[in-house]
């Protein structure tokens, strides 16, 4: 009984709180898990969609324990895919400083000279995930663990609600619903837009065309789950089904969608992109040239990869539908080189990122940014139970269930969230370091090495399809450099 009444009680483990006594049973088999596997079950990277040693290091990192792995790699170095970065035999010895700073090299906004542009302080950011889908004090817990951490969190589709008015900088998105700036038909209102913008600590606008759990198809929310808090973020009848149509009602076109994006801007004064999963190539090949064209058009770019998964799909949508991040990004990003706008535009890739190795390698590719999710979730407490869907998350991330939902203690969670975005950013700088250089950006096109399917290494452009020219060009790398002060210079743009 007293093992029931201090479980039931305590705010450190959310599983213990909303299941007392037995909830002990998952730590010990956790516990023990490494002598069994010896005999039975999976090995540490067989598990999907994140294996054992990612799930330990995400959690390692985010309640700063121990992260070092002892007796050499588990891994199959030679196995297609695998990734290998050349060290310096003079790393630069640099001190991590404690919170471990690494500013985007671009600044979001000024291609288009917006208003309110800004260089982003983290290139590791919180990604899209809405209220709704997860719960309130989960999304508490992001919110405050950006603010700790220094970096941005996107609301995902489902409006601003309290939950994200906890003190992190928010990237606002705008689904296919306009939740959070619509009219009571449905259609989008700018109006509305203006209220919840200027409501919160909005940084950024990012216009979502499509995801990578569910690209092409659009959402509902049963009636059952809308909850006042709910329809007061999305400004949507209480009790009602909530639809979020395939597509959007306020453009059609490629030549549309740049016009809605310099609507936006221009009303807000915010920078303003597009997040899409990416499908068939000619729309990028028509919006990368329309915007050379006419010189106007998104801030900046999400590149969502079919690997992504904090969304419920249909299972051949998941499965079949979009490409992964790595063949997706290469198509942009090739897209905007041959127009010339790699050097102006943010790009930001979103997919299974959030570990230093492929975060790295994205970099090395051509990302500027990245935004990371389901990693985020682990640390505030996912367990990989892949119940999202079913509103029966036993550790109350993505579930509307107030009883499953209490065992999650915002205060607790939030510390170990920023650890996690602190961590990762932590591991990259001293990755950028063996390497000899001062930002994760700036390590060699030739330095970043896959494993090719017949056993060779190839550098990371060539095997992604992108051009090295443009993924480590003069204006991109003096930008990194301007970045992290390493000409001396301040080259950080604090405006709010």
């Amino acid at each position: 009984m007293l093992v029931f009444i201090h479980d039931s009680v305590q705010k450190r483990h959310s599983i213990l709180r909303t299941y007392p006594v037995i909830g002990h049973l998952r730590f010990l088999l956790e516990k023990i898990g490494p002598e069994l596997r010896q005999y039975i079950v999976a090995d540490n990277e067989e598990e999907r969609p994140f294996n054992r040693d990612q799930r330990r290091w995400v959690y390692s990192t985010a309640k700063q324990q121990n992260t070092y792995f002892g007796f050499g790699t588990d891994s199959d170095i030679d196995q297609p895919g695998h990734i290998t970065f050349r060290h310096s035999a003079f790393p630069l010895g640099r001190t991590v400083p404690d919170d471990a700073p690494i500013p985007c090299g671009k600044v979001m906004g000024a291609w288009r000279d917006r208003p309110w542009a800004f260089r982003p302080a983290s290139i590791v950011n919180i990604s899209a995930m809405s209220y709704g889908s997860l719960s309130g004090p989960a999304i508490e817990a992001l919110n405050r663990g950006a603010k700790l951490a220094g970096c941005m969190h996107n609301t995902g589709e489902g409006g601003i609600s309290d939950f994200h008015r906890s003190g992190g900088d928010l990237v606002f998105q705008m689904g296919t619903g306009y939740f959070g700036c619509r009219n009571p038909d449905g259609s989008f209102s700018m109006d509305r837009l203006l209220e919840t913008v200027e409501s919160a600590p909005v940084r950024a606008i990012e216009i979502k065309l499509s995801q990578g759990a569910k690209p092409g198809v659009g959402g509902l929310l049963p009636a059952a789950k809308v909850s006042v808090h709910i329809a007061n973020a999305r400004g949507v009848p209480i009790g009602e089904d909530v639809v979020s149509p395939s597509r959007h009602s306020a453009f059609g076109s490629v030549g549309e969608l740049v016009g809605f994006v310099e609507e936006v801007a221009s009303a807000t004064g915010l920078p303003v992109g597009i997040k899409s999963a990416v499908g068939q190539e000619a729309f990028w090949t028509e919006l990368a040239q329309h915007m050379a064209e006419i010189r106007r058009g998104p801030d900046f770019v999400t590149v969502d990869g079919a690997e992504g998964g904090t969304g419920a799909g249909p299972l051949v949508f998941t499965d079949h539908v979009a490409l992964p991040f790595w063949r997706g990004f290469g198509v942009v990003h090739r897209a905007f080189g041959e127009a010339g706008l790699t050097d102006e535009i943010v790009m930001i890739g979103s997919a299974k990122l959030g570990f230093p190795a492929p975060a790295a390698l994205a970099f090395n590719i051509g990302v500027d940014m990245i935004g990371v999710a389901r990693e985020p979730m682990m640390a505030i407490g996912c367990i990989q139970a892949q119940r999202c869907h079913t509103d029966h998350c036993p550790t109350g991330v993505a579930t509307q269930n107030r009883w499953l939902s209490r065992g999650l203690d915002p205060t607790n969670k939030s510390v170990r969230l920023a650890n996690y975005i602190v961590g990762l950013r932590r591991e990259l700088f001293r990755l950028a370091d063996a390497c000899g250089v001062e930002h994760p950006g700036l390590i060699g096109a030739d330095n970043v090495n896959v494993v090719s399917p017949f056993g060779d290494l190839v550098p990371a452009h060539h095997a992604f399809g992108v051009h090295r020219d443009r993924t480590h060009s003069p204006a991109r790398i003096a930008g990194l450099r301007v970045a992290v002060c390493a000409d001396g210079e301040s080259g950080i743009d604090e405006s709010a």
